[in-house]
């Protein structure tokens, strides 16, 4: 593995020389992943860069598990928009034992749609859960590490990073793909970020999204729009690559706040994936203009 003092040398190299780095590991494919937001806000957690978090009055829609033709209705629009992951995402530290049920019916009704692969992302798992999420034909579970372990704390204190690890491992364990990645931007330095990528090279997933954070207000990161600008932005997602080269770098929540140029620039030089659509809170591009950025670029969607 690739040391931390090689990758720092190479952060704080000549851009174009990295970004060549970088580009040598990506293929020509940008894969497309969409989700529904099943369950919203009312969390117990006190993560401080989310609007979800009961901690903070952030104001937003609080709803309870939609029901399970919504959830039908909305893989299906994102399979005729090229998607060929479909996630669905729960607010919470764990999985509500009460809506569990209902979840795993949501998985199985995704993987009766020909060509759609089904992905979850409903907190923190016990063993018995992750054996019955594998069991009911679970492609993908989704769980970052947000940040590295040596900042977990001024993020938040309500879990642990192990706690999230473990939940990784056992993901791992019973045989599904593995999507955990980060947020950049919420105060960490040039050396944490490169510990996130190390930290993330040693569980090898096989999907590392990248978020931007997006400050909320009335979180306690909603100033933290100056905590990182967009040539870092690059930077990280170059060494991220470099440091996983076997993992598909995804844009998710926050790439907005880079340029239309520097959206391009990634994807031709680390970025392999793209979330499509909304995200949780916060708005994204349209599917339309995704499509046309991909094939004005020369890269295949891959289905």
């Amino acid at each position: 593995m690739i040391s931390k003092q090689e990758l720092l040398i190479l952060y704080h190299s000549d851009l174009d020389k990295l970004l060549d780095i970088s580009s040598k590991y990506i293929k020509n494919d940008v894969e497309f992943c969409s989700l529904v937001n099943a369950r919203n806000g009312k969390c117990s957690q006190n993560c401080k860069y989310c609007a979800q978090s009961s901690h903070y009055r952030t104001n937003i829609d609080t709803y309870p598990l939609i029901d399970l033709d919504e959830v039908k209705k909305t893989a299906l629009e994102a399979k005729s928009h090229k998607t060929s992951r479909f996630a669905i995402v729960t607010s919470g530290k764990t999985p509500d034992e009460s809506d569990f049920d209902k979840i795993l019916q949501m998985i199985k009704e995704v993987n009766k749609i020909d060509g759609l692969k089904s992905c979850a992302s409903i907190g923190i798992l016990n063993e018995e859960q992750a054996k019955k999420l594998a069991e009911c034909g679970l492609k993908r579970f989704h769980h970052n590490i947000n940040t590295c372990r040596s900042y977990y704390t001024q993020v938040c204190t309500t879990h642990t990073f192990e706690d999230r690890i473990n939940t990784c491992r056992l993901v791992k364990k019973y045989g599904m793909e593995l999507c955990c990645g980060v947020i950049l931007g919420m105060g960490e330095t040039i050396e944490q970020r490169i510990e996130m990528a190390l930290e993330l090279a040693e569980i090898q997933p096989d999907s590392i999204p990248i978020n931007i954070l997006t400050p909320i207000p009335e979180t306690p990161f909603e100033n933290y729009y100056d905590k990182i600008d967009e040539e870092n932005i690059l930077r990280t997602l170059a060494i991220f690559k470099i440091a996983n080269p076997l993992s598909v770098l995804r844009f998710c929540g926050g790439r907005m706040r880079l340029s239309d140029a520097n959206q391009r620039i990634a994807l031709k030089t680390c970025v392999e994936g793209l979330m499509v659509g909304n995200y949780l809170t916060t708005a994204g591009k349209s599917v339309e203009e995704d499509i046309q950025t991909v094939q004005q670029l020369g890269k295949n969607i891959k289905l």
